[in-house]
């Protein structure tokens, strides 16, 4: 039985893949005590396979691809790749590790994380959410968006508490962030998650959300995933992870809150929204030479 592994998804297109190879050459670079966990990337089963140079970089480092089955029909709708693979790594995981860490693969590990070995009691590893976006205030009442979903995940009432979100510091009922969660596979917690997320996203009742904001469709699948661990799972079951960790470097300029880095060697994990793509990158990054030389080696 394994420690822990890393999972995460790996689409065919340039920018995930991009992504998948920066997060795995992280891992084994910083993540000290824990720089050879065993890493699986799940990749589409329907889709091509990765550039040979790609293919033979990953074996190099050691990582295991997964194929996994899409469920098409609903291929169109946000994120329903990633639900799947997650529950995809859960059953994997099943009986072959005591912890599951999945990072979105535009995470960059910088130093060990230690926090994800959780201590025993605890079954979840989370963060909250970047924004407020969709999240509910939790000195509001409960609005018709989120009374939906609290009904369909069977919510109890005295299972909420608040938390903060991570950039703009504002109190929502819990909300968190489905890019970085560590879980003990046996819950099924993430598997109840997806089969909960197909159940009710196609329902009537949400259709109008979608129409009048396209952000309720875009993050349907994180305010399931919050009422799905807030039905399965008590508030002494998780532990809130430091803000050092899933710090979201593309909102770095927003954040005005105490825990704002003052470089990303600060940090133990961080996310992205494809940095590299800016020309000026080394320029805006606020991190240290050696740091920026470490990205720019591997973007050639």
């Amino acid at each position: 039985m394994q420690r822990i592994v890393f999972a995460s998804l790996m689409l065919p297109n340039a920018a995930s893949e991009t992504n998948a190879r920066l997060l795995v050459e992280s891992i084994r670079a910083f993540a000290g005590a824990l720089a050879q966990t065993p890493i699986w990337l799940f990749s589409p089963d329907d889709g091509p396979p990765p550039a040979r140079a790609l293919t033979d970089r990953l074996q190099a480092l050691q990582v295991t691809r997964v194929p996994y089955s899409l469920d098409l029909t609903a291929r169109a709708f946000p994120f329903t790749d990633k639900v799947q693979a997650h529950a995809a790594a859960e059953a994997k995981a099943c009986g072959h590790a005591a912890l599951l860490a999945w990072l979105d693969a535009d995470t960059v590990v910088l130093h060990a994380p230690e926090a994800f070995l959780l201590p025993e009691g605890r079954a979840l590893g989370f963060r909250p959410v970047h924004h407020t976006l969709i999240g509910s205030r939790f000195e509001e009442p409960l609005d018709p968006f989120w009374i939906l979903i609290y009904h369909h995940c069977a919510v109890p009432q005295d299972r909420v508490f608040p938390m903060w979100t991570h950039v703009d510091a504002t109190r929502l009922r819990p909300y968190f962030n489905a890019g970085i969660l560590i879980t003990r596979p046996e819950t099924g917690l993430i598997r109840a998650w997806r089969d909960t997320f197909f159940q009710i996203y196609p329902a009537p009742a949400f259709h109008a959300f979608y129409q009048h904001d396209a952000r309720y469709r875009v993050f349907m699948h994180q305010a399931v995933l919050s009422g799905v661990i807030l039905a399965k799972l008590t508030p002494p079951e998780m532990l809130e992870l430091p803000p050092s960790y899933n710090y979201p470097l593309h909102l770095y300029g927003e954040d005005m809150t105490g825990h704002r880095p003052s470089s990303l060697e600060d940090l133990i994990t961080f996310r992205h929204e494809g940095f590299y793509e800016n020309p000026a990158w080394r320029t805006t990054m606020p991190a240290k030479a050696p740091l920026k030389q470490w990205f720019a080696d591997r973007l050639l």
